[in-house]
């Protein structure tokens, strides 16, 4: 039994370069999130705050997005933030994650590159999938990643 439930739980990460500094990208994923569909029209449509403050603990924000070509949602808490190390830790509350996965976390830390300009986005996903027959989460992963990446062409762009 114990074989069966740890095949169930994973943990996947990437990372990716971009050329904005981690505070700025780090700053859209907390504090200015109702700015990243104006940064990332093609993947995130809105991100609308029900609880708390914007970018604070323990704030629920829901996101609504396309991915794999469909439109989805998901509902977030923020676990914590390290502002200090450019980390954010959120928990999914609800939304179409939540119908293959019984848990699902995601930690997101933006860290200088070394030597050079720029930054490293680590994306950091830890969940439990419903059954055997859920796909570990590769695609949401490559859509995180590419999120980070439009984020990052856009506030380039606006330096």
């Amino acid at each position: 039994m114990a074989e069966e439930a740890s095949s169930l739980v994973g943990i996947i990460e990437t990372t990716v370069e971009i050329q904005s500094s981690p505070e700025m990208l780090h700053d859209m994923f907390v504090g200015k999130k109702h700015h990243v569909a104006g940064a990332s029209p093609s993947l995130v449509q809105g991100v609308e705050l029900h609880e708390g403050e914007m970018g604070q603990v323990g704030s629920v924000v829901t996101w609504n997005y396309k991915h794999d070509g469909e439109e989805k949602v998901v509902t977030e808490r923020i676990e914590s933030i390290e502002p200090e190390i450019n980390r954010v830790t959120y928990r999914v509350l609800e939304g179409d994650i939540m119908k293959e996965y019984k848990s699902f976390v995601i930690t997101f830390q933006v860290t200088p590159k070394e030597g050079e300009s720029g930054s490293i986005a680590h994306w950091h996903f830890e969940y439990e999938k419903i059954n055997e027959e859920v796909a570990h989460p590769e695609s949401l992963l490559q859509f995180a990643a590419q999120i980070s990446k439009e984020i990052d062409e856009h506030l380039m762009s606006e330096a």
